[in-house]
């Protein structure tokens, strides 16, 4: 058997896959491992825009395409369409959390603002009034959410309030400054087309500015409004992997991006008539199940009960989980809905409903699109669904894997704060005598491209937690730590001396949950006031951003998102662009010298730690720090 991932319960689950014949994402990948394009495609060398093409770069034979584009630009403006579509479902999100928090202020859904203190946050930044009650005030930063989305490029958006004043300053000096994310999306996939924008630098510039507009007009807002409506993550213990199921209960999954509907089915199946449903057809009750990044939102907020009782891990275990034939409903939200379920959904005793316009799966036809106002109802139809489909599974074989395994997640800028007493001295003085050498955001995904499922992530979290470096984890990176085990109080022991020591004295484990991809905004925000308190710019600090196995066009713009702000950004596998030469040199050195980020593209993950700890200590020496 190949070696398919880090993680026992996934290994199990292959070999079920295997057995039941099942197409799987390990062999379909291996057999495109067979055909797939590396000349070219792999580099960032191939383009089909027009009729003139399919082009393609040969170096040193064919230097141009067909309209004259050379191989810097060639690749720089695929990455920046991928940027694009990155931009548009962060601003996807963005938007329905605007509209829920306006709805909710209306009193017409079943949410209610859980931490107004968030609310008054947002409302200082965009120039509210924040003595109204908490009903107008979350109509009124919904629509001003709404407005600075749709804002002019030539209007600097409220939130960059939250980032130093050395880097509005380096931003407005490139001309990077963004505005609105809707209309920087305008802008930005215009230059991408056919003889519009051929300079490479041009476009690298436009996907920092689209980036920084995804951050500060998307990403803090986005989740700074979901604290407001569902609570500001605080530190809790949770469960993990597939071994959370129980087949004899009802089952239900919520997957995707976005905690609405998860979120409306804990509060509707909290009901005694509703759990009564479920027991009327032979289960023991009704449960309420997270997956990837939905499953991240929602743990962040909710501490474990009979109802809800954890995750189960990121998208690659998908197709494992639907296998063990214990999910009745699988509810899949905007992202990360894999197109083989309509293969699952003929196979396996499971139902499955999309409820955002977003998510088609071929085959599956059953559309619930969340509506704020009607997220009750949803909720309730959702939960019937589910009930009916156990009364069909029950008696029908399940195969579960045992594994399970807790950790400490819920933490946030605030409860950070609160686990240092309330300042960040704790954390600064910890860093200035060496205990910590410094601070790696891990933002990442899960793919097979370097490697097997999650084994990179989680090697490269352990090298660096070793190095006494602190890893704040973020995305379906994080669920591969926290299955891995290296989110508990115990991995402390893998940790080096002076980093031991912070753990033991705080109770804290070496990896920090630190949330989904969206908080890449929430990080911004400490290392933010973390370069605020020590009276430096943010490239001036021993910090750093890994991206351990990125997959899709969200972490392609965090990467570069990460650039901007000033940050040395590891990314792995080797993304498309190595074939401009020129491209590169910008990106992974005089960069440097611009905004103080740089690209570090490194596949072996003990040479990428090992490169990341000789910058933090590079980082330590230029501020005197031993």
């Amino acid at each position: 058997m190949p070696e398919v991932s880090v993680h026992d319960s996934i290994k199990k689950m292959y070999e079920q896959l295997k057995a039941d014949g099942m197409s799987n994402v390990w062999d379909r990948w291996q057999a495109q491992e067979q055909v797939r394009c590396r000349s070219f495609c792999a580099k960032g060398l191939s383009c089909q825009f027009c009729s003139n093409g399919p082009c393609r770069i040969i170096p040193g034979k064919l230097e141009r395409g067909t309209c004259g584009i050379d191989a810097d630009a060639m690749a720089m403006r695929y990455m920046l369409l991928r940027n694009a579509m990155g931009l548009s479902t962060y601003t996807y999100h963005a938007r329905e959390v605007a509209k829920t928090l306006i709805a909710t202020g209306q009193g017409k859904t079943p949410y209610s603002i859980k931490d107004g203190s968030k609310l008054r946050m947002l409302a200082r930044v965009y120039g509210i009034d924040e003595t109204r009650g908490d009903s107008q005030l979350a109509v009124a930063v919904g629509e001003a959410m709404l407005r600075e989305i749709n804002s002019d490029p030539s209007e600097m958006l409220s939130t960059l309030s939250f980032t130093t004043r050395g880097r509005v300053e380096t931003w407005r000096g490139l001309g990077i400054l963004p505005g609105g994310p809707a209309n920087e999306q305008v802008d930005a996939v215009s230059h991408c087309l056919t003889n519009v924008d051929g300079d490479y630098v041009s476009l690298a510039k436009t996907a920092m500015r689209l980036a920084l507009s995804c951050i500060y007009g998307s990403q803090i807002p986005l989740e700074l409004g979901q604290d407001a409506l569902f609570g500001t993550p605080r530190p809790h213990i949770i469960s993990f992997d597939l071994g959370i199921l129980d087949p004899e209960y009802v089952n239900i999954i919520v997957n995707g991006h976005e905690p609405f509907i998860g979120i409306a089915l804990i509060s509707r199946c909290k009901d005694p008539s509703v759990q009564a449903r479920a027991r009327e057809v032979g289960a023991k009750g009704i449960r309420v199940i997270g997956s990837i990044e939905t499953g991240q939102e929602m743990l962040q907020r909710f501490t474990p009960d009979d109802l809800y009782v954890g995750m189960t891990g990121n998208w690659i275990t998908i197709e494992p989980l639907i296998a063990t034939n214990a999910c009745d409903l699988f509810a899949m939200d905007m992202n990360c809905s894999p197109p083989s379920l309509e293969l699952y959904a003929k196979r396996y005793s499971t139902t499955f409903v999309s409820v955002s316009p977003l998510v088609n799966v071929p085959g599956i036809t059953r559309h619930i699109d969340y509506i704020p106002e009607e997220a009750s109802r949803q909720a309730d139809e959702l939960a019937s669904l589910a009930i009916g489909n156990f009364e069909k599974r029950r008696g029908t074989t399940s195969n579960v894997p045992n594994e399970k395994r807790n950790a400490i997640v819920g933490f946030s800028v605030e409860s950070i704060l609160e686990v240092l007493g309330g300042t960040l001295d704790p954390l600064l003085g910890a860093i200035k005598s060496g205990s910590i050498r410094g601070v790696v955001g891990l933002v990442s995904c899960t793919t097979l491209g370097n490697g097997p499922h999650d084994l990179p992530t989680v090697t490269m979290a352990r090298e660096l937690i070793s190095r006494d470096i602190l890893v704040l984890s973020m995305g379906c990176g994080n669920a591969a730590l926290q299955v891995a085990g290296l989110c508990s109080p115990e991995a402390r022991d893998l940790a080096g001396p002076g980093l031991r020591r912070v753990c033991e004295a705080l109770g804290a484990p070496p990896v920090l949950s630190f949330g989904t991809c969206t908080d890449t905004g929430r990080l911004s925000i400490l290392v933010s006031e973390v370069a605020k308190a020590l009276h430096v710019d943010i490239p001036d600090l021993p910090v750093a951003v890994t991206a351990p196995q990125y997959m899709e066009q969200k972490a392609t713009i965090d990467a570069v998102f990460a650039l901007a702000l000033g940050v040395l950004t590891h990314v792995s596998p080797t993304p498309p662009i190595v074939g401009g030469s020129r491209l590169m040199k910008l990106l992974s050195q005089d960069l440097a010298h611009v905004t103080g980020g740089a690209l570090l593209i490194e596949d072996d993950m003990l040479k990428a730690a090992e490169k990341i700890a000789v910058h933090i200590e590079g980082k330590r020496s230029d501020l005197g720090l031993n």
